[in-house]
């Protein structure tokens, strides 16, 4: 795991005790982490300059979801914090929340995601269009097709419906293959 300047930047002025005293830090991060996993407190910790408790909020929360992106061990985030300048104190505290909250954190970031559904079955059905409502003869054969999906993570079946001639069907098809082809090569290189 491998931190910005920035965010290395921000995280010094997080460890420095002349920016955020001791007696505030470990309000500081519990409200973070919480605020993270969707259990807002609401608590804002007073007793730290506004811009600093911005910046330093921003630097913590980012620093909580990467370790938890990248698995880190204690000694992982303890180097890191070493580098960033926190005290010893300070290192075992966002540690310690750190070991506690892993697992919530990690569950949580499984559930955020920009996978598309999974197709697990398919339905379809052949319309033959005699007529319709502007010409009075159409005879096009029209195919409804219907692919079940799967949310990742979930359970919950979804229909997703279109319409489509022989030639779009066809051309469907012939991409599918396509894709069945790439996919092939790649898993056998």
């Amino acid at each position: 795991m491998e931190l910005s300047a920035e965010l290395s930047q921000s995280l010094q002025i997080c460890g420095d005790s002349v920016h955020i005293r001791d007696e505030f830090f470990k309000p500081l991060i519990n409200n973070i982490v919480e605020d993270v996993l969707g259990n807002k407190s609401g608590d804002v910790v007073k007793g730290i300059e506004p811009a600093i408790y911005k910046q330093s909020y921003g630097a913590l929360a980012t620093f909580f979801l990467e370790a938890a992106k990248y698995d880190a061990t204690s000694s992982n985030i303890s180097s890191l914090l070493e580098d960033c300048k926190f005290s010893a104190d300070r290192t075992e505290m966002v540690n310690t929340l750190f070991k506690e909250k892993k697992s919530a954190l990690r569950a949580m970031l499984s559930r955020i995601g920009t996978s598309h559904p999974h197709v697990v079955d398919v339905d379809w059905r052949l319309d033959y269009y005699m007529k319709n409502n502007y010409l009075d003869k159409v005879n096009k054969p029209t195919y409804l097709i219907t692919l079940k999906t799967e949310e990742n993570g979930s359970n919950e079946i979804k229909d997703v419906q279109f319409g489509c001639t022989l030639e779009q069907l066809q051309d469907l098809v012939g991409k599918l293959k396509d894709a069945t082809k790439s996919l092939e090569k790649a898993t056998h290189t």
